[in-house]
């Protein structure tokens, strides 16, 4: 249950002037939630405007509530400064291309079709080290699942040193089967890592143009699109300066925090009848 859904109320009768709810999950938690989601829309009719972190996001919001297009806007999650300096490459001792996912070891994070796909890569004659950060209630099934394919799997837990990570990995892959807004493929393209993810949800947004999409629960077509940036070198570099370059113009803290100041602006001025 989300925080404005009791929020929302509260600031009425506080007499708060606007209020503003953000939204930066797809709505898979609430679907079979009657409670939930008629509580969510009554804290939505008390909320003045709607902020989604993605396209993809806000679509969902209009379309399952009736939420109209001009109460809601989107702007993207925004990174510090720090995600986007150079870091050392970790000691990832390893003759193979590194393939790296930073994902919580859930069932909708698309472990089991990565794992696959890494199997599918070494048939063909193109083994890699998967470096797996992030920890959950699939690891032990995974791990097991990692040694019955006979891949080189390295399951590092969750941890907070991931810069290192992604400065040492050839690439990045997110395999989700949904997905809002990925902070894991934000943090890649900050990094200037070329990325795979699947075409779910937020994610295209980022990626599209920037990296490879691919369909999710298909370990054929994300074996071919780590293939595809393995084998050629230059092109995954160049994506990688492109996602890089596309971040740091529209994916910093500053650019969100100005485009937020310049919302709040334009609805106190509305309230006022500026």
């Amino acid at each position: 249950m989300h925080a404005y859904m009791t929020a929302a109320p509260a600031a009425r009768l506080a007499r708060v002037p606007v209020l503003v709810a953000g939204r930066r999950s797809l709505g898979f938690f609430k679907k079979d939630n009657r409670v939930v989601l008629a509580l969510e829309r009554v804290a939505t009719r008390w909320t003045d405007f709607l902020v989604a972190n993605a396209s993809a996001i806000a679509d969902e919001v209009r379309r399952e509530e009736g939420v109209p297009a001009a109460k809601i806007a989107v702007i993207p999650n925004g990174m510090q400064p720090t995600e986007f300096e150079p870091a050392e490459p970790a000691d990832v001792v390893s003759l193979l291309p590194v393939v790296l996912c930073i994902a919580n070891l859930t069932a909708h994070k698309g472990h089991r079709y990565l794992l696959e796909a890494c199997a599918a890569l070494s048939r063909r004659g193109s083994p890699c080290t998967l470096l797996l950060i992030g920890d959950g209630p699939e690891r032990a099934g995974l791990q097991e699942m990692a040694d019955r394919l006979e891949i080189d799997a390295r399951f590092l837990g969750a941890r907070a040193d991931v810069s290192g990570f992604l400065t040492r990995a050839d690439v990045v892959v997110l395999p989700s089967l949904y997905e809002g807004s990925s902070n894991a493929v934000m943090e890649a393209m900050a990094a200037g890592r070329p990325v795979v993810a699947t075409s779910v949800g937020g994610t295209p947004e980022l990626v599209e143009g920037r990296g490879v999409l691919v369909p999710p629960v298909d370990p054929a077509a994300l074996a071919e699109g780590i293939h595809q940036l393995l084998s050629d070198p230059d092109a995954a570099a160049a994506l990688g300066r492109a996602a890089r370059e596309w971040a740091m113009a529209n994916l910093t803290a500053d650019v969100m925090v100005d485009r937020y100041v310049a919302l709040y602006r334009q609805l106190l001025a509305r309230r006022s009848g500026v």
